[in-house]
């Protein structure tokens, strides 16, 4: 049998099998509109067509597929035939004596015995055998382009036509363009890769696409704004087109672009026509109603219409692409223009049913324990009370402070008017003030919450007597303070209740099929909250008993709260312990604040637990700080300031401690920019752990940059006012005592420095060293000595203390005759700061020390960290400099009190020009210039570290800080390291 021809026929049929005329508009290709864009990444999808039998572009009204495939097909080298169904064709014999049609329209000529059905509800076998057997006979593939296929209903069609398609052979490429999937074997062909698909998701414009279709409508918009509109759009071809002309007419495009009201343009015209319309009454109702829903299951939705059939409905309308997106696990979405759209609508045809239906929501997701939607739900519907006892109830008030979700969550309830009643309400109204760092309406509605849950206050369900006690005495922070506790002014900042037993950080349960938390006693959760939100109030007002009374009634509450309760909201037991250990830190007691924070820094959760982590390890090493051990407590320091930037938290996030620890140590080390530096970082940290504890350290870190400055009045001013407390602070006033004394020790009034510390007793160690100092500047050597011989420190003092005693034993062996002694003392105490590059003490000591150092034997140890390395042929160390500054005569100002340049001065030192002026030639310069990363390695070379230790210093791996180190070679021209420090500091990189 002879194959379709492509020329004309004479006996083509004038009329279709029920007598009437063909409509030829069916057979021709959609014309593209001026603006349409020729999308290449699909057009070369459609270009496998060839290569396989079946290619099926599904996607939703409106996607663009007519138009994709019409320009495709424009440019297809061999014979396309274009078919646009009908609904209105019913039957099988309607659907080929159209499809026979358009084959002629597209100028081929069937073979005679093909002929054509005579009736309109059924083909003969015969005709479709004739057809494929004519298709096999081709010598060129025929393309025939069904569009608007999702019309075709009827399983005959589908059927005859998989069976024209398969026995075709290679003489038939069928492109069906469908809203739908359609009744054919999809799944045989998709095995044998016989099915070229291009869907939905693929039909979408990208944010380049969408910016480039609109400058062809004349609009030009930034690639931010182009992505806001895909994401709202979901890159929906109509939508964006329908877009583009309303914004046209706009005075302002791209304000229309960013703000239009979808429910009030030509996109609600289409989508309420093109797909609303279309479906039943039924499905128009569920449609309308799960309009108010984000993501949902079938459940959900029967909830809001009150049926059982929303599965198979949701079902159907996703397969159909009526803007109902499968997500897959039997959950669905709607496209977001056609929900907000459906939502405008479903106002208008049932005012006030909109928040009857968040309020089933609410309750159905509230059984279901999916509490982000309960909240959210719950909001919408205006009932407060119910969506803040949902809050609470779950255990998740902790949430408004710390994790991803903190900053919506005070968002939602900020929408909380005054009417919402109930202790739930106002625990969450007093969470939210003390976040702000509102004290006193924190204070108040905690008492209001307190008072709704005084029906029971003695009998707190299993909670003993003591700790029921202990949470009803500390009823309000502005009652008198409890007999023999920390706020009693007999007691000692240490006195009166003894430690809580510090709660264990949750431990994740073993892997295993996750199963429904058991529900917690409502009493139990808003205690338990209460309690949380005690002992922050604790912290904040500087409590520490009234901390410990809050803590001691947490862990008694949380014995009666399910394992698998607190594993879900591990920042419930992390916040206790980061607030119990600051307020026993404020006390003084720091093993017991380090116990509090060692187990809160081990909490699980991830970003839920960031922040109570990171605040942790920053008063973990606030104490390392207070001991003086300078290089721990920069680790920790900078482990808390990573640990809120790894997890994505907005920043700056955490309490800033961190970043005052760095300031403090920058300080000890005579870097006075990077700690303004790190002091300004933390001036930006938010407000909901802004406690004495902080104010204290800010205030103190401030007066010792001062200090450094030489601006003593500055010192007074930062450390004059005293920080607000319930009780003062023993360390707090020790460290404000030393600075002060230090502030007047530099303008020479050693009697008042003396005064100052006589007047306290905090911090025995530092306190001692301090007084020694003012002894000897009232020149008394050996009463300094004898001060420092009595001393028996509590804890273990670090180098920024014992470098400072061995500093003032030094001097009073050099004032007392005994230059061996001083050397010995002086190279002990370089001996203990070279590890932790603390040189603020020897610039605090005086000019006594510069002869000694210039001089072996200990030239060598204080060399390149300390002071510049003796050039080959510079002056002899004891002649004086042209450069250096004029010895100070008495008490000078600590900063000019030794005459040694800054290391970290960011200019060639003098020793270094020399050196280099005393050469024949010039070193020569550096071609490539140093990364930060690399003069970060370089700088810590030049202060005799290690591989190992950089490593450790920089939070890098070994061969990180090798690959650093080779690079840094190469760019300075050097092999060895005491060559690139050298020629670093010639350069002046360091």
């Amino acid at each position: 049998m002879a194959g379709p021809e492509e020329s004309g026929s004479p006996t083509e049929p004038e009329a279709d099998p029920r007598g009437d005329p063909y409509l030829r508009t069916r057979f021709a290709r959609p014309a593209l509109p001026l603006t349409f864009l020729r999308r290449e990444r699909l057009v070369r999808r459609l270009d496998a067509t060839p290569r396989t039998p079946l290619t099926m572009v599904n996607g939703c009204a409106g996607a663009g597929k007519t138009l994709l495939v019409a320009d495709w097909a424009a440019g297809c080298a061999g014979p396309v035939a274009w078919f646009t169904t009908d609904a209105a064709d019913q039957g099988p014999g309607m659907f080929w004596a159209y499809l026979l049609q358009s084959l002629r329209a597209a100028g081929l000529a069937l073979p005679d015995g093909i002929g054509c059905p005579a009736d309109a509800g059924r083909a003969p076998h015969a005709l479709l055998a004739r057809l494929a057997a004519a298709f096999t006979d081709r010598e060129r593939p025929l393309t025939l382009v069904l569009d608007e296929y999702d019309r075709v209903t009827d399983p005959r069609i589908a059927e005859q036509l998989e069976f024209v398609l398969h026995h075709a052979g290679d003489g038939l490429r069928l492109v069906l363009v469908t809203r739908t999937e359609p009744l054919l074997p999809l799944h045989r062909y998709r095995a044998a890769g016989e099915l070229t698909e291009i869907r939905d998701a693929a039909l979408a414009f990208t944010p380049e696409e969408a910016a480039d279709l609109l400058e062809r409508h004349g609009l030009r918009l930034p690639g931010a704004a182009a992505r806001t509109l895909v994401d709202r759009t979901r890159g929906w071809a109509a939508g964006l087109r329908l877009c583009a002309l309303a914004a046209r007419e706009s005075p302002d495009p791209q304000t229309y672009l960013k703000e239009f009201e979808a429910d009030h343009s030509t996109v609600a015209d289409f989508l309420l026509a093109e797909v609303l319309k279309r479906q039943p009454p039924r499905t128009q109702d569920l449609l309308l109603r799960v309009s108010v829903l984000g993501r949902f299951r079938p459940e959900l939705a029967d909830a809001l219409t009150g049926h059982t059939d929303a599965g198979p409905l949701l079902a159907r309308l996703a397969r159909e692409n009526a803007f109902v997106e499968h997500l897959g696990h039997g959950r669905y979405r709607l496209h977001p223009l056609f929900a907000e759209i459906l939502r405008a609508h479903l106002r208008e045809r049932a005012p006030g049913l909109e928040p009857e239906l968040h309020r089933r929501a609410a309750h159905r997701l509230r059984r279901s324990g999916s509490l982000t939607e309960t909240l959210g739900h719950g909001a919408a519907a205006g009932d407060w009370e119910f969506t803040a006892r949902a809050l609470v109830d779950d255990l998740a008030l902790g949430q408004l402070f710390t994790g991803l979700r903190s900053g919506d969550l005070a968002a939602l309830f900020s929408r909380m008017g005054p009417e919402a009643g109930g202790p739930a309400a106002d625990l969450v109204r007093a969470a939210r003030a003390l976040a702000a760092h509102d004290l006193g309406h924190g204070l108040v509605h905690l008492r209001a919450a307190r008072r709704g849950l005084a029906p029971r206050r003695h009998g707190l369900a299993g909670v003993p007597p003591a700790y029921a006690a202990g949470a009803v005495a500390y009823g309000g922070f502005d009652r008198a303070p409890v007999p023999g506790a920390v706020g009693d002014p007999a007691a000692g900042a240490g006195a009166g209740v003894e430690a809580a037993p510090v709660p264990a950080a949750p431990v994740p349960a073993a892997p295993g099929p996750a199963a429904p938390a058991a529900p917690v006693d409502p009493d139990v959760a808003a205690r338990l909250s209460c309690a949380l939100l005690d002992a922050l109030a604790a912290r904040l007002t500087g409590s520490p008993a009234r901390a410990e009374r809050a803590a001691a009634v947490a862990d008694e509450l949380t014995r009666r709260v399910p394992a698998a309760v607190l594993d879900r909201h591990p920042e419930l037991t992390a916040l206790l312990l980061s607030h119990l250990g600051s307020a026993r830190l404020w006390a003084g007691r720091f093993e017991e604040a380090e116990a509090a924070f060692t187990a809160a820094t081990r909490a699980t959760g991830g970003a839920a637990t960031a922040l109570p982590r990171a605040d942790s390890l920053g008063r973990l090493a606030l104490i390392d700080l207070l001991d003086g051990r300078l290089g721990q407590a920069e680790r920790r320091a900078r482990a808390a300031v990573t640990e809120t930037e790894r997890f994505g938290l907005p920043q700056p996030s955490g309490s800033g401690v961190g970043q005052l620890v760095l300031a403090a140590v920058a300080v000890e080390r005579d870097d006075l920019a990077p700690a303004r530096a790190h002091l300004d970082a933390a001036a930006g940290s938010p407000a909901v752990l802004r406690d004495p504890v902080l104010e204290a350290a800010h205030a103190l870190v401030t007066a010792r940059l001062h200090l450094a400055r030489g601006d003593t009045a500055a010192v007074l001013r930062a450390a004059g006012p005293g920080v607000a407390a319930e009780v003062p602070s023993p360390w707090a006033e020790a460290q404000t005592a030393l600075v002060v004394a230090a502030a007047h020790l530099a303008e020479g009034r050693p009697e008042v420095a003396a005064a100052v510390l006589r007047a306290v007793s905090g911090d025995p160690a530092a306190c001692a060293v301090g007084a020694a100092r003012v002894r000897l500047a009232q020149g008394r050597p050996r009463a300094a000595v004898e001060l420092l011989d009595a001393l028996r420190p509590e804890r273990h003092a670090g180098p920024a203390v014992t470098v400072r005693a061995a500093l003032i034993r030094a001097e009073a062996a050099e004032r007392t005759g005994d230059p061996a002694a001083a050397r010995r003392f002086l190279a002990h105490a370089l001996h203990e700061a070279r590890p932790e590059r603390l040189r603020r003490p020897f610039r605090e000591a005086g000019p006594w020390l510069r002869p000694l150092l210039a001089r072996p034997p200990l030239r060598g140890p204080a060399a390149d960290w300390l002071t510049p390395a003796p050039a080959p042929h510079a002056p002899k160390p004891h002649a004086p400099a042209p450069h250096t500054p004029p010895m100070p005569h008495k008490h000078p100002v600590p900063h000019a009190a030794p005459a040694l340049p800054a290391p970290h001065d960011h200019r060639p030192s003098v020793g270094a020009d020399r050196a280099a002026g005393a050469r024949k030639e010039p070193a020569p310069p550096v071609v490539e210039r140093l990364s930060g990363r690399e003069r970060d390695v370089l700088r810590r070379l030049a202060g005799m570290m290690s591989t190992e230790e950089i490593a450790a210093d920089l939070y890098v791996s070994v061969n990180t800080v090798k690959t650093h180190l080779k690079s840094a070679y190469r760019k300075l021209g050097v092999n060895r390291r005491g060559d690139a420090v050298r020629r670093a500091r010639e350069h002046g990189l360091l």
